[in-house]
């Protein structure tokens, strides 16, 4: 036999048995049926008492603890979902905001050095470049030039003597009368007499 239908069939007898009392109560009389009604009761509890501790003395522990387990499970879980929400959002708009306004104040401070500090070394590195290069180049043209002026002039200087010495030369072919403007004169008298 199963013992699950035993108990059911036992629970079943003791449920009639309390019928027959209320029954009893109604015909027999008052006393008759409460002594018999008390009677059933007392057995009905020690027929559950024994039967509790012959199946399993810690099944009502259990069940109480599976019970509250699943209750406080539930519970937990709902309530740290609702945590875990709140504190997200709350986290999460206080560490942006946070976040932004101490990024934001870096950088533009970083930023700021940084920029001015290259800036400096930009210009400086720039001015020393210029003037090098500028030095160099006006050096360099002004070398240049002075070097093609001075060509220049000697070669005018050489042309202009060069061309003075050919007129000298030129000049004693050419008799007296360029050089000496009396002297036609004379010559011109002479030959009149």
């Amino acid at each position: 036999m199963n013992p699950i239908r035993v108990d059911f069939v036992v629970d079943l007898a003791y449920g009639l048995m309390i019928f027959v009392a209320i029954g009893l109560i109604l015909t027999a009389g008052t006393g008759v049926g409460v002594a018999f009604g008390l009677g059933v009761l007392v057995s009905y509890v020690i027929h559950i008492a024994w039967k509790m501790a012959r199946f399993d003395p810690d099944w009502m522990t259990r069940e109480m603890a599976d019970r509250v387990e699943k209750t406080v499970e539930d519970t937990v879980s709902k309530e740290v979902e609702k945590v875990e929400k709140t504190v997200g959002e709350t986290v999460s708009e206080e560490v942006e905001k946070t976040v932004g306004d101490t990024v934001s104040k870096e950088v533009e401070k970083t930023v700021g050095d940084t920029v001015s500090k290259e800036v400096e070394k930009v210009e400086k590195t720039v001015s020393e470049e210029v003037e090098k290069t500028v030095g160099e180049t006006v050096s360099k043209e002004v070398d240049e030039m002075a070097d093609r002026v001075e060509k220049t002039v000697s070669e005018e200087v050489e042309r202009k003597v060069s061309e003075g010495d050919e007129e000298a030369v030129d000049a004693p072919g050419r008799t007296d009368e360029t050089a000496d403007p009396d002297s036609e004169s004379r010559e011109e008298g002479a030959e009149s007499d």
